[in-house]
C-alpha cells in the first residue's frame, strides 16, 4: 500500500497515482483547512524528467514530513497516518496542491 496517493498527475514523482519521491514535505504552518496546505515536493513534469525511481526504499515514497502544526496527524513534524491523499487540478506550482487528509487539531 502506498503511503502517499497522489492525484496531481503532472508531478514528476507521480507514477500511476503513487508518489515516488525520496520523501515529501507537506507545508502550511498556519493552515485551518485542506486548501491551506500543500505538497512542497511537487515538481512539474513539464520542467523535470520523470522522477519515479527517486526513492530510498524499494517502492513508492514512505517518508512524510509535515510542518502543518494545526493538523491532528502531525507528531513532531511527521505524519502519523498510514496513508494520505495529495490532490490538485491543473497544478503549475506546489502552492496549488493540497493534503486532502488534513484534519484540524481540536
Amino acid at each position: 500500500m502506498a503511503k502517499i496517493n497522489c492525484k496531481v498527475m503532472n508531478c514528476s514523482h507521480n507514477q500511476s497515482g503513487e508518489c515516488y519521491a525520496n520523501c515529501i514535505d507537506i507545508v502550511g504552518g498556519s493552515a485551518k483547512k485542506e486548501c491551506d496546505t500543500c505538497c512542497g515536493s511537487f515538481l512539474d513534469s513539464r520542467h523535470y524528467s520523470e522522477l519515479t525511481n527517486n526513492t530510498l526504499s524499494m517502492g513508492s515514497c514512505d517518508c512524510l514530513k509535515c510542518t502543518v502544526a494545526a493538523c491532528s496527524y502531525n507528531d513532531n513534524r511527521l505524519c502519523t497516518l498510514d496513508q494520505i491523499q495529495v490532490s490538485g487540478e491543473r497544478v503549475e506550482f506546489y502552492t496549488q496542491t493540497e493534503c486532502s487528509s488534513f484534519q484540524q487539531r481540536e
